[in-house]
């Protein structure tokens, strides 16, 4: 067995031939060590503060002690994790109700906040209140429900960039793949399984987590609903910040009663932590009974009280989706005008494509000397070739943070050459 360190990614130990369980974790250990020791260990790293534009983080530029960053790495896009009444929600729902939930939904532990919040979202979405499925992440939303839908007669139908989430999800039912955001690749498996599967189900993100690039959703839902199938949107990056009034994609491209089953997240916009699926009333009811990971783990805490909030807060301060936008056009801007290649994004999502894995990582570690805090996104999350810096902008970045990062962008270019130019 010989891995070369130098061009391994963490894909490359997932199954090491030869090598047991704890063989190939001693294997990735020594993998991590050399990433460390090269400076390249910018995952995973100790937060002493919480989500902003600016937090204290321990690096390994900084010798075991903490340092002040500017942040891109949080998804909290509105800054509601830090809004004065999600926390006093949070804190008044724990004096009411203690720190958890104590059971599953079925046996006990389906709570006055969790109904509330079951309505809430779905009235967010203009639905019913039955609409409304939660769960403990985002992350089992997508797989619980679609492992509970999706069986060996059924097909799912899914962009090649879905979340990894909605490939756990299909583990048990048959599936392909189209090309990203290519109306002809889907129209041709549409038609190739058209007689072929009891229930087929187009399944795409709003909002994609990587490029920050949206579907267009008004064709993906004519085409879907003409061979008969149904549509499932995962929009967790578009919520609070796309839409006349922050309903995401959906709302952006006029189909919001249109799309069969919504999923997403409260840990973004929402300032929380749990998931949802929203779907026909009769689809809820199957899924809160049958759903293996919604039936048989412990319901959220009573902290989801600052969810609800959350929720309220789009509609009763849009000026935070205001000055997010106006971030967004700034910062992208700014990025353009040095030469990065920012994709095709249009969200809050911005990458910096730079392509070389080790000239991403390096670029990494001098934007954390920089005071710079991202994330180098490398394979297996995104092609080998298409490594990139991603950053989350958030509605409390200032002008100063984000024309600090755009001055060690400029110097790193100066250095790496990064740039398009």
């Amino acid at each position: 067995m010989n891995i070369d360190f130098t061009k391994a990614s963490f894909r490359d130990f997932e199954n090491i031939p030869g090598l047991d369980a704890i063989a190939r974790a001693e294997v990735f250990y020594d993998f991590l060590r050399f990433m460390k020791n090269s400076g390249h260990m910018n995952y995973r790293l100790v937060n002493q503060s919480g989500c902003g534009p600016e937090m204290d983080v321990i690096t390994p530029q900084g010798g075991g002690s903490a340092g002040r960053y500017v942040s891109f790495v949080s998804n909290d896009y509105l800054g509601f994790t830090q809004h004065p009444l999600v926390k006093k929600a949070v804190i008044g729902a724990i004096e009411n109700y203690g720190t958890g939930a104590g059971a599953s939904p079925l046996i006990g532990g389906h709570f006055s906040f969790h109904q509330q919040l079951e309505e809430k979202i779905a009235a967010f979405f203009g639905r019913s209140s039955d609409s409304a499925v939660i769960y403990t992440t985002g992350y089992t939303a997508n797989s619980a429900s679609l492992q509970s839908l999706l069986l060996k007669e059924d097909i799912a139908i899914v962009d090649t960039s879905v979340h990894a989430s909605v490939y756990e999800g299909c583990l048990l039912t048959n599936r392909k793949s189209f090309l990203h955001n290519d109306l002809e690749s889907l129209e041709r498996i549409l038609n190739d399984v058209q007689s072929r599967y009891r229930t087929k189900m187009v399944i795409i993100d709003g909002v994609y987590s990587q490029d920050g690039d949206i579907a267009p959703l008004d064709k993906i839902r004519e085409l879907t609903h003409r061979f008969g199938a149904y549509l499932m949107v995962d929009d967790a990056h578009g919520i609070g910040v796309l839409g006349e009034t922050g309903r995401g994609a959906m709302e952006l491209y006029g189909v919001m009663d249109q799309v069969d089953l919504i999923t997403g997240t409260f840990s973004k916009t929402f300032a929380g932590l749990g998931g949802y699926v929203i779907a026909p009333p009769k689809v809820a009811a199957f899924l809160k009974f049958q759903s293996r990971q919604h039936i048989f783990s412990a319901t959220s805490t009573p902290a989801v009280a600052g969810v609800i909030k959350a929720i309220e807060l789009i509609d009763q301060e849009p000026h935070w989706r205001a000055k997010l936008a106006e971030n967004i056009a700034y910062f992208k801007k700014g990025l353009i005008s040095l030469g990065m290649d920012v994709g095709s994004t249009q969200s809050a999502i911005i990458p910096v494509k730079i392509g070389n894995p080790h000239k991403t990582s390096d670029t990494g570690t001098l934007l954390l000397k920089a005071g710079i805090y991202t994330n180098p996104i490398l394979y297996p999350a995104v092609a080998k070739k298409n490594a990139r810096i991603r950053m989350s902008l958030m509605a409390t970045h200032t002008r100063e943070h984000l024309d600090k990062a755009l001055n060690a962008f400029e110097d790193i270019d100066k250095v790496l050459h990064i740039s398009r130019r």
